[in-house]
């Protein structure tokens, strides 16, 4: 079966494309829109349409639009009910409500050829569900919890994985959402709701949780697979912030507040799951699984020994989930996520041609590994782009900004590289067999979606990674999945004695990460970075911005 899944609705709009169960390609529309997150999750945008995403998809398969059998649209009309009725503040809903009966014509003007009568509407939460139960590795039996904002008529899921079927077992009915809580204290930060909750989840750590009291009358479970989550009086807790202006201790003890209320309701809902289904594997997916503070308490203090978060949980992940549970339904043995590089990518012969239209001054050195681990242990800030683009949020090594972990100013130099705020941590990367010895949490943690505690020894040697409450959220590297980012770690370990390098995205404040050779060249010229590594071809900033010629005599290594 080719089964392409799409979403659309309300904000990450996404494609990915299954064939006979396995994942052939995904990827997000902003990667080739340049908006960030694709687009406003309002209901005049709800019509708009992952048209470049879904193109790219068939074009990796070769495939026609006529020659799908399935198209997966994550949201079906059929389940939701009027705003007013679920006491959601939202006159304008029934616009989004009319925009997605009207998908399968949308879809067969996007992609001409395609069969109306193709696309089916797959449940929001069933296909968050499948994205993660249906993706993870191992998890033939297992459990899996999802909690967003929202979806048609509620805002989380419980469900237990069983062969290639998904059980429903409880959803929490709207307007109790712990996603939407989330949401409005992001606004009250002055933060961008349904945007910016990873600043929330950040500030928290400067904090004290000294409100929690008072915000357990409103935020809590109710014991039965669900819970109460509304009506917060944020004004009465402390002033709202304008956007851009200076937070205060009231501010983050409210964001500590809130993120040990959003733990302790997680954990109780965790444990109902386990009581029902005695599972050894938890797979988590919607947004409020992009919490890897979160995360990391209910691998600690849940009852499962596994807990395994898929890398694009939020919304995006959705047109994955569409996908497997219309290809499991039709008989076909979903196959497991390998990893999230399930973008675009280019040849060595296409980057070359790139940067000899840029018309920038190139090398090709022997090893780029050994050069950047080289540029690296001289403190230089590198831009990395190899290999396909990662599908969801978190940089994994394929579009990364890297800088040396042990110069404790390395943390506040990347943060004005991207123009963001300073409170912001940067992510340590470590082999996967180095981990132990330095982190303290889940492991392996591939897809940077755990916190580590930094054991005491390293914390002074790589400054720039510990966060202000003496965690990481690492990300480990697995040699055989990634050779090329393994032997820059090794190299740089050579050279420095430090096996962890700083990763974040490739990208500046309010921009998606950078997705082609492009994007990888402008963020480079309009940024303070030294290096960029881009496929086998090296560029320095001096030599950029020196008026360097255009390398293309035959260079050292070939």
């Amino acid at each position: 079966m080719r089964i392409l899944g799409i979403n659309a609705l309300f904000h990450d709009p996404a494609a990915a494309l299954v064939v006979d169960g396995r994942t052939v390609a995904a990827a997000e529309e902003e990667r080739f829109s340049r908006r960030k997150h694709g687009k406003r999750p309002v209901p005049f945008s709800a019509w708009e349409l992952p048209e470049k995403a879904a193109v790219w998809c068939l074009e990796q398969a070769g495939l026609r639009p006529q020659d799908l059998d399935a198209v997966a649209y994550s949201f079906d009309p059929a389940l939701a009910r009027p705003a007013a009725t679920m006491g959601l503040d939202d006159p304008w809903d029934h616009l989004r409500l009319t925009y997605a009966r009207q998908a399968p014509g949308f879809l067969h003007t996007a992609l001409p050829g395609l069969d109306p009568d193709a696309v089916r509407f797959v449940p929001h939460h069933m296909a968050h569900a499948a994205s993660s139960a249906l993706a993870a590795p191992g998890a033939e039996t297992s459990s899996v919890l999802v909690l967003d904002g929202r979806g048609e008529a509620t805002s989380h899921l419980a469900a237990r994985r069983t062969g290639d079927r998904l059980e429903p077992l409880y959803g929490q009915e709207l307007p109790h959402s712990l996603g939407l809580v989330y949401e409005e204290l992001t606004e009250h930060l002055g933060f961008l709701r349904s945007s910016d909750e990873y600043k929330v989840m950040a500030l928290a750590s400067y904090g004290t949780p000294r409100m929690l009291p008072e915000l357990r009358r409103y935020v809590f479970a109710t014991g039965d697979g669900g819970f109460h989550a509304t009506g917060v009086p944020w004004a009465g807790l402390c002033p709202a912030l304008r956007s851009g202006q200076a937070w205060s201790q009231a501010h983050a003890d409210l964001a500590a507040s809130v993120q040990a209320c959003l733990e302790e309701t997680l954990l109780d809902l965790v444990r109902w799951l386990h009581g029902r289904t005695h599972d050894r594997v938890l797979t988590l997916a919607g947004g409020v699984a992009l919490n890897c503070v979160a995360n990391s308490r209910i691998a600690r203090e849940g009852q499962f020994d596994r807990v395994w978060v898929q890398p694009a949980a939020g919304d995006a992940g959705t047109a994955l989930g569409g996908a497997l549970l219309l290809s499991a339904e039709a008989g076909d043995r979903p196959g497991p996520m390998t990893g999230a590089d399930l973008g675009r990518h280019w040849s060595d012969a296409e980057v070359e041609a790139w940067l000899k239209t840029a018309a920038v001054p190139f090398e090709r050195p022997a090893d780029v590994a050994e050069t950047v681990a080289e540029a690296l242990a001289d403190d230089a800030i590198v831009a990395w782009f190899q290999g396909r683009s990662e599908y969801g949020p978190r940089a994994l090594g394929h579009r990364s900004l890297f800088a040396h972990p042990g110069r404790s100013g390395n943390l506040e130099r990347l943060n004005d590289v991207k123009g963001r705020e300073q409170f912001r941590p940067v992510a340590p990367m470590v082999l996967a067999e180095r981990a132990p010895e330095i982190f303290d949490g889940p492991l392996p943690s591939p897809y940077m979606l755990f916190v580590h505690g930094v054991a005491p020894q390293w914390r002074d040697r790589i400054p720039a990674v510990v966060h202000v409450d003496g965690t990481a959220r690492i990300q480990t590297v697995d040699a055989a999945a990634e050779p090329l980012v393994a032997r820059m770690l090794t190299a740089f370990e050579r050279r420095t004695g430090l096996p962890v390098v700083v990763n974040t995205s490739l990208n500046t404040s309010g921009r998606p990460m950078v997705d082609d050779p492009r994007d990888a060249l402008e963020c480079f010229g309009s940024a303070p970075v030294d290096l960029l590594a881009i496929g086998p071809f090296v560029i320095r900033r001096g030599a950029l911005f020196a008026g360097g010629r255009t390398d293309t005599a035959p260079r050292k290594g070939t």
